[in-house]
């Protein structure tokens, strides 16, 4: 079912090594690892996915930033901890809102791709003081919106369902239907590759209840409350059968009551822009953080 609703949409809602040090989580939903010296980022991965898929853009930066690198438990082989039931997002958000307090981060930039884009959000819209700028790598404030639902009533049947199938469904068929899915949000063999892993090693009661907790947030009406500036990078690619102009004016809309945001597309890409396009990612990245 999944694959129904979402293929050809291709926004998805879908540990750290080296040198690295553990700071005060203060939380069983989440643990962060950090890397390097410098001005604080904090970098959240999506759905079902690892922290290691900044690994690329912490080897960059750690010379420069201090990197507060995320992993939400229940995904990509961490234990489910907290979130082995009940709600996921909204301790997550609460969770991450608690580390940057205890850890007396001042103002972090912070990074946020897929869900982790809407947790960020989240952390503006609910504690301003958390966040000096955020990037939204492919993120909606409303992820009902690829449905054709105008609002959280609208859609909360089809993500429900969704929820439920997940639930319902074998390890096994979990499994297989995340290696279909996850084709329709990267291109590079290697970047498929690792994200599949992810996806597949992910607790699936986690991933079923945040995906339903996703499709059911609206913070559109939220958006003009936001004053950081916010930089949103969204893909396209020829393979969606669409128009650039199409994804253009679906984030443009989708974001249009935000009021210091930047919109940058990157083209040749699918959901997972830093493994699809890992230097055009990297430059972007570059130009948020300065």
């Amino acid at each position: 079912m999944r694959k129904s609703i979402f293929t050809g949409l291709l926004i998805g809602v879908v540990a750290c090594h080296g040198a690295a040090a553990m700071a005060e989580t203060v939380s069983d939903r989440i643990t962060v690892t950090v890397r390097g010296q410098g001005p604080d980022a904090v970098l959240i991965p999506g759905l079902a996915s690892s922290s290691a898929v900044w690994d690329a853009t912490a080897k960059r930066l750690e010379a420069r930033y201090r990197l507060h690198i995320v992993q939400v438990a229940g995904f990509a082989g961490a234990p489910a901890r907290a979130n082995a039931q009940g709600p996921v997002i909204q301790p997550t958000v609460d969770a991450l809102d608690a580390y940057i307090k205890t850890n007396k981060l001042t103002t972090p930039k912070v990074i946020g791709h897929s869900l982790g884009g809407l947790m960020g959000l989240m952390l503006a819209v609910q504690h301003r003081d958390d966040v000096g700028k955020l990037m939204i790598v492919d993120s909606f404030p409303f992820f009902g919106v690829l449905t054709g639902a105008n609002d959280v009533a609208a859609v909360t049947p089809a993500a429900a369902a969704m929820r439920d199938s997940i639930l319902n469904e074998t390890q096994e068929a979990y499994a297989q239907g995340e290696r279909g899915f996850v084709r329709t949000m990267v291109k590079s063999p290697d970047g498929y590759k690792a994200a599949t892993a992810w996806a597949v090693a992910s607790d699936k009661s986690v991933v079923a209840r945040a995906m339903y907790e996703d499709m059911v947030t609206d913070l559109r009406p939220r958006l003009r409350d936001v004053r950081i500036p916010v930089t949103i990078l969204y893909p396209w690619d020829p393979w969606t059968g669409r128009p650039p102009e199409t994804f253009d004016g679906l984030y443009r809309d989708n974001f249009a009551a935000l009021p210091n945001k930047t919109l940058v597309r990157i083209d040749d890409s699918l959901h997972f822009i830093m493994l699809d396009q890992p230097d055009a990612f990297a430059a972007q990245v570059d130009a948020f953080l300065k």
